[in-house]
């Protein structure tokens, strides 16, 4: 669960633009390879700026729960 709620905005935006490439390539006729990867690589970049301190909080919180309830696990 953490893994798909940290991914997440990395996934959407690039999907959003991937889209958007997409139709403007089939309505312009343009089938460039580099036209398609380097705006996805960009927004997920963009996206890790935007977001990169609120995922690194949680995960920052996820694994200090896992190191806090460790040893109740165990014994």
């Amino acid at each position: 669960m953490m893994v798909m709620l940290v991914s997440a905005p990395m996934l959407g935006l690039g999907l959003i633009v991937g889209l958007m490439v997409s139709i403007f390539q089939a309505t312009t006729s343009i089938q460039e390879q580099t036209l398609a990867f380097i705006p996805k690589i960009i927004a997920v970049f963009v996206a890790i700026l935007i977001f990169g301190p609120w995922m690194l909080r949680l995960m920052v919180e996820f694994v200090t729960g896992v190191f806090v309830n460790l040893p109740q696990r165990i014994g």
